[in-house]
């Protein structure tokens, strides 16, 4: 049961983090800051996601 448990979260954690990366992309940040964000998401998975979320720039969408 712990491996489901896992995989389970491992995969809500890889689309949390490709949607904080196309929210980065789609954001009005510099080229300089996309590219430093999209690498620290992927470099720390969890803890890229949770700090993109509370002081990441936004997608200018929204």
């Amino acid at each position: 049961m712990g491996i489901e448990v896992t995989g389970i979260f491992g995969l809500l954690l890889l689309i949390a983090n490709i949607w904080a990366i196309v929210n980065v992309v789609g954001s009005s940040a510099s080229t300089g800051g996309k590219v430093l964000w999209v690498l620290f998401i992927l470099l720390f998975p969890l803890l890229g996601f949770l700090v993109w979320l509370f002081v990441g720039p936004r997608s200018a969408r929204g």
